[in-house]
């Protein structure tokens, strides 16, 4: 089973182009919501990412993962092939 992955961005924010970035590198099939300037998306999104409107947001399997630095410390720990599985 291939994990489903979302991710929140805007398509300028470099944040966002480094997190997605990383699941490219990895081969990993996401689905992008780039929410430039959509302040109904962003406020959907914060609730979904527990108050968070920093971008980008990561969904794994539906659980909030957290933003760049998140996705990047859980590469670093080795356990964001395991939940990408």
């Amino acid at each position: 089973m291939t994990a489903k992955v979302e991710i929140y961005t805007w398509r300028t924010c470099p944040f966002c182009i480094r997190a997605k970035s990383l699941l490219t590198r990895k081969g990993v099939e996401f689905t992008e919501y780039s929410i430039d300037g959509d302040e109904n998306a962003r406020s959907k999104m914060a609730q979904r990412a527990n108050g968070r409107r920093s971008l980008p947001q990561i969904f794994i399997n539906d659980t909030h993962i957290g933003g760049c630095d998140d996705i990047h410390d859980l590469e670093a720990e080795g356990t964001l092939d395991s939940l990408l599985a």
